[in-house]
């Protein structure tokens, strides 16, 4: 058992602290929206000090960032595990995308916030999205250009990933406009579509 002053646990105890707060982050802004939701609020949700909230974060901002970033990579582990090599690619990528919107769908007012809040922070919301849009096409082409019956002359280009992952949040930012954050998964077919049409 590890003492409360060892590393490990001091490890631990600063990442549930952050865990907290970006599920407070989340809380806050499900009731009040990002532009309202104060500092106070977020730690409130947390059940952390504002204290504990500045050793993490430096401003509201920075938590939303964090918040966007871990949900993102999270939806990248969805798309990751869903993958089965032994099926052909058209089903591998079906099959990711379906999971993906799955995983999209379960919380329309977090979605909201990544989707749409995110690009109000200006560049460092926008720089946050890029290296997330970053890491999903990089994670499509392994997926598309690592299948060995894939014709070499149709290899995925690093271009065409990223026009693919930007067309798809576009189809996630208009059901979102259109108050359909329950339906993701009707996006899978179109979305699919576009994949196969570039690789």
């Amino acid at each position: 058992m590890n003492h409360p002053t060892t590393p490990t646990a001091l490890h631990a105890s600063i990442a549930s602290h952050r865990q907290r707060l970006l599920d407070g982050m989340s809380k806050a802004v499900a009731v009040k929206g990002y532009a309202d939701a104060t500092i106070a609020d977020i730690v409130r949700e947390a059940a952390v000090s504002r204290r504990t909230f500045y050793e993490h974060f430096q401003t509201k901002a920075e938590c939303l960032i964090a918040l966007y970033e871990a949900a993102s990579r999270n939806a990248l582990d969805v798309l990751r595990q869903a993958i089965d090599p032994a099926r052909d690619w058209h089903g591998q990528v079906e099959q990711a995308l379906s999971a993906y919107f799955s995983c999209l769908s379960q919380n329309p007012v977090l979605l909201r916030t990544l989707f749409i809040e995110i690009l109000g922070l200006g560049a460092p919301g926008l720089a946050a999205r890029r290296r997330m849009n970053t890491e999903i096409a990089n994670f499509m082409l392994q997926v598309v250009n690592g299948n060995p019956d894939l014709d070499p002359g149709k290899a995925l280009s690093a271009e065409m990933a990223m026009a693919v992952v930007g067309g798809i949040n576009e189809l996630v930012l208009q059901a979102i406009e259109d108050g359909r954050e329950s339906s993701l998964r009707e996006l899978v077919a179109p979305s699919v579509q576009l994949v196969r049409s570039v690789a």
